[in-house]
């Protein structure tokens, strides 16, 4: 059966006054379902709050945009809300069942896209949310009677409770209504800013490449995750690879456009596309992957579903060809003895980070 590697946009799950959801269904990438991976967009405007929920899937978000984002959040077995502040560049694990609530304390939109896994969850390649109040809030889907008597409330008491927020998924506050301040110990605890992360690779006019992995930062292993950062300057190229270990890959393009192209185990071509910003590909495990920017660069976040990933590259001193022997280079490559030298010579020069050429 034909693969469909074709990168798509997110669909509106929901829109309303403080700002809406949006997600990459089964149906659209039908991959996701197959891989177990699942992906959503969260867009706040100013005053934008989403109500407390729980989902049935770990998964990172990543501030794609905004500078005074708020997340209230319960993890599971605590007993303790922590209030965190987030900006630009952040990243934020969320651990299947942790109670969490999201605000916009800014003047500009906050934009947060959250990749994960979904083996455990209700539709796979979905996640799926369990919002505590509003109109679709559990809290409101028990009978008065039951209601009434797990809280001791009477009946007016319990209209009250089930029946005060109106509102779906996301709403707006106004300036009266206020919500706790960010606590920074916390926050220096538990979101991590990849952006402003030491790059683990970077190469000069090419780009560089940020893994995210429970070294960095341990709370990421409690979500079973990687996150990956790849950014190119224009025109610039990562050099093909593939993950060693069973993983696969989400791509998410959060800024620029270019070019993707994926090979698969058969030596074929199965993408070769332009991407832009907003663009979501779900990579089978073992495949190769390469990526080039276009004229505004390409910065992109993807996740794999393993906490020590291992990726193998094709090119640049450090790659499989370089630690191969030369008498195996001829004769898998079935070339000369000269054309290998100057293959690996070449290699050697190289890093699978490339600069355009001039």
């Amino acid at each position: 059966m034909e693969l469909d590697l074709t990168p798509k946009t997110a669909e509106a799950l929901f829109e309303g006054d403080g700002g809406g959801y949006y997600t990459w269904s089964s149906s659209q990438v039908p991959l996701l379902a197959q891989k177990n991976v699942g992906a959503g967009r969260l867009v706040l405007q100013p005053r934008g709050f989403a109500l407390p929920h729980y989902a049935d899937s770990s998964k990172v978000g990543y501030v794609i945009q905004g500078v005074d984002g708020v997340v209230g959040m319960v993890l599971p077995n605590t007993d303790e809300e922590v209030v965190l502040k987030l900006n630009q560049g952040d990243v934020i694990p969320v651990p299947i069942g942790a109670v969490s609530w999201w605000f916009n304390d800014g003047d500009t939109d906050l934009i947060i896209v959250f990749l994960g896994e979904t083996s455990k969850a209700l539709i796979p390649g979905q996640f799926t949310y369990f919002f505590l109040t509003g109109a679709i809030g559990i809290i409101g889907g028990f009978s008065t009677d039951l209601t009434s008597k797990v809280y001791g409330l009477d009946k007016d008491e319990v209209e009250k409770l089930t029946k005060s927020q109106t509102g779906v998924l996301i709403i707006k506050l106004d300036k009266t209504q206020t919500l706790p301040k960010p606590q920074l110990h916390n926050t220096k605890k538990l979101v991590y800013n990849i952006d402003a992360a030491h790059p683990e690779n970077a190469v000069e006019n090419a780009g560089l490449v940020k893994t995210l992995t429970e070294k960095d930062f341990s709370l990421i292993k409690d979500v079973g995750l990687t996150l990956i950062k790849v950014k190119l300057e224009p025109f610039a190229i990562k050099a093909p690879s593939y993950p060693v270990t069973p993983t696969v890959q989400l791509i998410y393009i959060a800024r620029g456009s270019g070019k993707i192209e994926i090979v698969d185990s058969n030596g074929k071509s199965v993408l070769d596309t332009q991407v832009e910003s907003g663009h979501l590909l779900v990579v089978p495990q073992f495949f190769v992957v390469a990526e080039i920017a276009g004229e505004e660069g390409l910065e992109s976040y993807s996740t794999v579903t393993t906490t020590k990933p291992l990726f193998e590259e094709l090119a640049g001193k450090g790659s499989i060809w370089s630690i191969l022997s030369p008498s195996l280079q001829q004769v898998a490559l079935n070339v000369d003895s000269d054309f290998q030298k100057l293959f690996i010579s070449k290699i050697k020069e190289s890093s699978n980070l490339i600069a355009p050429t001039t």
